[in-house]
């Protein structure tokens, strides 16, 4: 028998459910034994990425953790209140990627890095402005920045090299961002003024 597999005389669900009210850790193990299988291929077919599955897995079980007292029987079975948690941490997965491409379109669109206008000087002092609002950032967000938009690596790949969390690399990223963006904005309001 491996380390994932349920014992034959595991609880019943209702067994489990009073389990994790009652703030039995076993419980919970059972329960991520029991349903995990089922919340990663939700996540994995929903998704389309394994590194993502797995961090919304595990956020799914600590919503059923953290979540555990808002539990109730009467409105439904203990799978069937997993199942919802994993609906809403997929939602906010798809959520969090449409807002981090929408960053990406935005400062993607607001820096003209590319030589399209034929000023050289111009595109100089872009990279310029780029380059010291980036150095503003703190210096998780500019490695995840630089990682991203200079060796253009994947956010698992950044996970990988860095050591992060898949999902610390994404928060690092949005924020980013959103601050370079901000920077960037009043950079170049400011620089239309004069």
């Amino acid at each position: 028998m491996s380390e994932w597999d349920v014992p034959a005389e595991s609880p019943a669900d209702e067994e489990l459910a009073g389990g994790l009210v009652a703030d039995d850790e076993e419980s919970l193990t059972v329960a991520y034994r029991r349903w995990s299988p089922l919340v990663h291929t939700l996540a994995l077919r929903s998704l389309g990425d394994a590194k993502e599955a797995e961090d919304v897995t595990q956020q799914v079980f600590l919503g059923v953790w953290r979540g555990r007292l808002g539990y109730r029987a009467e409105r439904g079975t203990l799978p069937g209140w997993i199942v919802g948690i994993t609906r809403r941490k997929i939602a906010d997965a798809l959520i969090s990627r449409s807002r981090r491409l929408d960053l990406v379109a935005a400062a993607g669109s607001r820096l003209a890095l590319t030589e399209h206008s034929g000023d050289r000087t111009e595109v100089a002092l872009d990279r310029l402005v780029v380059g010291a609002e980036l150095a503003k950032l703190p210096s998780a967000q500019q490695r995840v920045l630089r990682l991203t938009f200079y060796e253009d690596l994947s956010q698992t790949q950044i996970a990988e090299r860095t050591g992060w969390p898949l999902g610390t690399v994404k928060s690092h990223a949005r924020r980013g961002l959103y601050r370079l963006r901000r920077g960037l904005e009043f950079a170049f309001d400011a620089e239309t003024v004069r």
